[in-house]
């Protein structure tokens, strides 16, 4: 007997109601409705599980804590809000800011400025891509950090300040996890890859032993910690032990460039403000460690936004693949075996993928490597964009032109940059538009909602005998609602191996 029947729903695109039966987890008949006391669904739609395929878990759960700044248009705003924030008898803890663009800003920040309205209040302002934070000069002394008259870190300093500022109580941090976790799945997700800048596993494990069940996670191994992986024998896709089969090793991260926002892509057209952006490591170091991490069984994630950086992350892969070892490359194809029929095998990622050559779309294909993309971020961005790379703008997000050019897709949100919410990275990907009235940006290069799904699925848009029971259960067709009800996709439950992560109550009635 099945441990769990799902009567009269639908999958995308169908008219006729099924039946899913669920044992131990896994979906075991999927037949035409039949009158049983099974949970009625009443013909609602079922889709394959979602996926976040780039998160930052811990920055996601403690941004909700933390006073946004996403509404300011210029410095000015922006010190307003701050100055609203610090309260007159001070604060005992730093006052934490978040998601301010100054990239689209006319003014300028400033340590002077900031340290007028925060009246010597320690004060942090992390920028929406983390690759900034703003702070002042109490704030500056009370981490030991060397601060200019911006005020500004980039990059690595602004990494290191983000890490310290989260330094609170495993305990405090890790309920904040559990609450992001619930709210995950209460938008069709059932896992992520978490790229959180530490070594990720063991707060992971600490949080599965606690008691956090709503998602499955691949935790993310930095550069910085390889040697530490490899001396432990961590593998991309192996699972933890005593998680549950809720844990499992991720891809190995690693940076090569900056952000839009900062100014630090690395670009082949020089910016308006100076300059083209950073490399921080060159084409060699990059193919030596593509081969090391193949080597290793550790599939690589490689950083890239400017459109330079994608060319040397792609060269890098082409030289490395032409030196693997067979047998390493097939342990890294069992990492992630999502190729598709005359691809090569999946040799590594490229995350954001932002800003692309012409003749670099189809290497993506002929060489393996996914472009795990975050749609949300061209709407985010689309200001910057045409102020930086007005050039180009026309290969910035080009997710037509990867898919057309036989690329895979993985979508993801970079949480806390955009929502963990995979229908907001779905909407932003087949509209290239919000509900907020502004046109839709570069509508050349919007994708189908079949195609979306299956960025956001792993590469599946419905669900079939033998499938891990990992199902979201939707109050409307994918395909077929609005693009306003589309965007905010009311989601009804959330299984996970076919335990309710959420709509536990529409599950038992």
């Amino acid at each position: 007997m099945p441990d769990l029947v799902l009567r009269s729903v639908r999958q995308p695109g169908d008219t006729s109601l099924s039946d899913l039966h669920i044992t131990d987890g896994v979906i075991t008949q999927i037949v035409p409705t039949t009158k049983t006391d099974a949970p009625n669904l009443d013909g609602r739609t079922v889709i394959p599980g979602l996926w976040d395929e780039h998160v930052h878990l811990t920055q996601w759960a403690l941004a909700g804590a933390r006073f946004d700044l996403s509404a300011a248009v210029s410095a000015r705003e922006t010190l307003e809000l701050v100055r609203a924030q610090v309260a007159p008898s001070g604060r005992p803890t730093p006052l934490i800011g978040v998601r301010f663009r100054d990239a689209v800003w006319a003014d300028l920040p400033t340590l002077r400025g900031l340290d007028e309205v925060t009246q010597g209040h320690p004060t942090a302002l992390i920028s929406h891509d983390l690759h900034c934070v703003w702070i002042n000069s109490a704030a500056a002394e009370q981490f030991g950090v060397p601060v200019d008259e911006s005020g500004l870190l980039r990059e690595q300093a602004a990494f290191e300040l983000t890490i310290a500022l989260g330094q609170l109580p495993d305990s405090e941090v890790d309920t904040l996890a559990a609450q992001a976790g619930a709210r995950a799945a209460a938008r069709g997700v059932v896992g992520i890859v978490d790229f959180e800048m530490t070594w990720n596993r063991d707060a992971w494990q600490r949080r599965i032993a606690g008691g956090f069940d709503f998602l499955k996670v691949e935790a993310g191994i930095y550069l910085a910690d390889f040697d530490r992986a490899v001396a432990e024998r961590m593998h991309t896709g192996d699972r933890s032990a005593d998680t549950r089969g809720l844990l499992s090793v991720g891809p190995l991260k690693l940076l090569i460039d900056g952000s839009l926002n900062t100014r630090t892509a690395f670009c082949v057209d020089e910016y308006p403000v100076g300059g083209h952006g950073v490399l921080a490591v060159s084409e060699d170091e990059l193919t030596e460690i593509l081969v090391a991490a193949r080597g290793e069984g550790l599939l690589p994630a490689v950083h890239a936004i400017g459109d330079a950086a994608n060319t040397v992350a792609l060269n890098a892969f082409a030289r490395a693949a032409a030196r693997a070892d067979p047998a390493s490359g097939a342990a890294a194809a069992r990492a992630d075996p999502r190729g598709r029929e005359g691809q090569a095998s999946v040799f590594g990622r490229i995350e954001h993928a932002q800003f692309l050559q012409p003749a670099d779309f189809a290497r993506f294909a002929r060489l393996g490597v996914i472009a795990s993309v975050q749609p949300e971020h061209a709407l985010d961005d689309r200001d910057a964009v045409e102020l930086n790379w007005s050039a180009g703008a026309d290969r910035v997000f080009a997710l037509r032109s990867l898919l057309d050019a036989g690329a895979i897709l993985a979508f993801g949100s970079d949480a806390p940059v955009a929502p963990l919410d995979p229908f907001t990275a779905m909407s932003a990907a087949t509209s290239r538009a919000r509900s907020d009235g502004r046109e839709p940006w570069r509508p050349d290069q919007v994708i189908s909602r079949a195609q979306a799904l299956a960025a956001s699925a792993r590469g599946r848009t419905r669900l079939k005998v033998g499938d891990v029971a990992d199902i979201a259960v939707l109050d409307g067709d994918p395909l077929t609602v609005s693009d306003a009800t589309f965007e905010r996709m009311p989601v009804a439950a959330t299984l996970l191996a076919g335990r309710a992560t959420y709509g536990a109550a529409l599950m038992a009635g």
